[in-house]
């Protein structure tokens, strides 16, 4: 919602500012299928960008449940352990403290590697001290398996969050969005209103769009994607164990 009000707002003021061009006569540019040649080009960048950071987005979508169900696994798993002694106590305490860091990093918006890789490493101890307790192979296997998904999952996001598209598209991008406005502004349209609709239906989806892809460059930034809330919901819950 956010996300439309700041499109609605900027195409507001550019109907104005059209309306203003219009009632002193400086809307002097003819209408050619340049312009529309160039709307299409510029459409077909933005399109290139966005398939890009799509990518990425869709992938991070899998991350909350995997995340959440890898370290409720371990934290069940090591309550059914046939060793019941400080141990595992102490490594359910590790994995809350994992979890916490994990919440943090998330509504922070920075992914601290070395915090959760410190949380991780205190949770491989003890799975260590386990095995020397005489835990047998095949539950020693399970642990080290959901732990190294975590490990994954949490180099993942790493990657995602600080991985931008080429900024040089960027810039390309939006330079070619300015230019169509900029264009736009100055054609001369009869009547009035049909260039007002023109510029406003324009430049909803152009500015639309580069607003969009810039929020989806990073999806697990807190505030920008209504998916935040699906991972709140998961660490949420988690937090509770």
């Amino acid at each position: 919602m956010g996300l439309i009000i700041e499109v609605l707002a900027i195409v507001f003021c550019l109907l104005i500012l059209k309306r203003i061009i219009n009632f002193f006569d400086l809307d002097t540019a003819a209408a050619s299928p340049l312009i529309t040649a160039l709307v299409g080009g510029v459409i077909f960048t933005i399109a290139i960008i966005f398939t890009g950071t799509l990518a990425d987005y869709k992938e991070s979508e899998k991350v909350p449940g995997e995340l959440a169900a890898s370290i409720k696994a371990i934290y069940n798993d090591s309550k059914v352990l046939p060793i019941n002694d400080a141990i595992t106590s102490g490594m359910r305490t590790h994995i809350r403290q994992l979890l916490h860091a994990i919440n943090s990093n998330f509504r922070n918006n920075n992914w601290d590697l070395n915090e959760i890789n410190s949380a991780m490493e205190a949770i491989n101890n003890d799975i260590g001290q386990l095995s020397v307790k005489g835990l047998a192979p095949p539950l020693i296997v399970k642990l080290r398996a959901e732990l190294i998904n975590v490990d994954k999952i949490s180099n993942r996001i790493k990657t995602i969050a600080e991985t931008s598209f080429i900024p040089a598209a960027y810039a390309i991008a939006e330079l070619a969005v300015g230019a169509v406005l900029l264009v736009l502004l100055f054609v001369k349209t009869e009547p009035v209103y049909e260039g007002l609709a023109l510029i406003g239906a324009t430049s909803s989806l152009l500015i639309g769009l580069i607003l969009l892809i810039k929020d989806m460059d990073n999806p697990f930034e807190v505030g920008k994607i209504p998916m935040q809330t699906w991972i709140w919901a998961f660490c949420g819950i988690l937090r509770n164990i």
